[in-house]
């Protein structure tokens, strides 16, 4: 594909997916909200089969919001349904991937390193990967483990980090945390098709058929509701991941992707239980803690600088030499990348002048994260990174 249209697809889908998301998730959030601020009605509401009530204020005017224990006498004229703002981001999100990952298989989701496939044996694993990670869940959802919260999490914590580790095994590491992230947001997306949607088609069917909602179908569409609760807060942070090479490039990505998997649900956690009036600041807390420990314990090593080494003279010549030959074909005016046509970032070293200006991101992804150059095609050495490193702490 020509790279240029391959930009504006890029730009296109993932802007898409980015306004659909916000939908999907500010709807969610929404109605947790509501569903946990609803409050004993008065008499004449509960007369009429009201469940709860909720009064609000907003943009100048008042709301008055009221939910059924289970359906209404007879179906409205006009009733809203929100399926799409879930749909739609799945679409988008499938589309990105596919051409992110799939079409581009051989710059983003093979690397040699880890795993040398070939482009369809990469997609069909990444697929695959899909499929496995969707269809054990939906086997657990529908056996009685659903009535069991606790013990049905732990199972999915479990599969999900023998997930997480069977990725980074086969993939790169941005592709191994993107399909983490497609398995979960197919997942969420399956719990509507798969259960929130049929629930509430049933519930619908029988008040119009004048016959009493049977209330399984309800606290059916609730569990899986609620699941999708606890993943917002995770996917979202694997929407983002990627430029934070910190958590994917360590040795052990895929235990930090299950760490704050676990550290955001808990956040998510916090935010729910105070929507019942439950302060729990304590969750919170430990949420925070558990970043900084993580934070601390992957933080990556110094670069070992030996005495010798650091009365070593590097010139900015032999810099600019490395930054010419190893980071060039993508960080110039002209870039000869096949894949990035247009420096990324809009970082260009120029000049002697412009690897100081970006010295700091140097440090943090050519020395530290060592995930510059991109999936290292340039093929630069320890040698070189030691040389940089050297010239880099001259400057401090």
């Amino acid at each position: 594909m020509d790279p240029y249209i391959n930009e504006w697809l890029n730009l296109v889908i993932r802007f898409a997916h980015l306004i659909t998301g916000i939908a999907w998730i500010g709807a969610s959030f929404y109605f947790v909200w509501l569903d946990n601020h609803l409050e004993t009605p008065p008499q004449e509401k509960a007369d009429k089969g009201i469940g709860g009530d909720l009064w609000a204020i907003h943009g100048g005017g008042f709301y008055e919001v009221a939910k059924y224990k289970l359906a209404p006498p007879k179906m409205p004229a006009t009733l809203h349904w929100f399926k799409w703002e879930a749909y739609t981001t799945w679409i988008t999100g499938f589309l990105l991937l596919s051409l992110m990952f799939y079409v581009g298989a051989e710059s983003y989701l093979i690397d040699k390193r880890v795993a040398d496939l070939s482009q369809m044996q990469a997609i069909l694993l990444g697929l695959g990967s899909i499929v496995v990670g969707v269809g054990i869940y939906e086997f657990l959802v529908r056996t009685k483990l659903r009535n069991h919260g606790i013990i049905l999490g732990l199972i999915l914590i479990v599969v999900a980090t023998a997930l997480s580790y069977g990725l980074t095994q086969i993939f790169s590491a941005r592709g191994a945390y993107m399909h983490m992230g497609a398995i979960i947001g197919t997942i969420m997306a399956g719990n509507v098709f798969f259960g929130i949607m049929p629930s509430q088609r049933a519930l619908v069917k029988a008040v119009e058929e004048g016959k009493a909602p049977d209330p399984a179908y309800g606290l059916n569409a609730k569990v899986r509701s609620t699941h999708n609760t606890y993943t917002t807060l995770p996917i979202i942070f694997i929407m983002i991941s990627n430029h934070y090479p910190m958590t994917f490039n360590h040795s052990a990505n895929w235990l930090i992707l299950i760490a704050i998997i676990l550290i955001t649900a808990a956040v998510r956690q916090y935010f729910v239980l105070r929507h019942f009036g439950k302060q729990k600041p304590l969750i919170l807390v430990a949420s925070v803690v558990a970043t900084v420990v993580l934070a601390v314990a992957i933080a990556p090593r110094s670069v070992e600088i030996s005495e010798a080494q650091q009365q070593q003279v590097v010139t900015n010549a032999q810099v600019t030499q490395i930054i010419e030959q190893r980071c060039g074909s993508c960080h110039s005016e002209n870039p000869t990348d096949d894949i990035f046509t247009i420096a990324p970032a809009g970082i260009v070293f120029s000049d002697i002048d412009t690897v100081k200006q970006w010295a700091p991101r140097i440090q943090a992804r050519v020395i530290d994260a060592k995930d510059m150059p991109f999936m290292n095609k340039s093929e630069m050495t320890d040698d070189e990174r030691t040389t940089l490193a050297i010239w880099l702490a001259k400057l401090k």
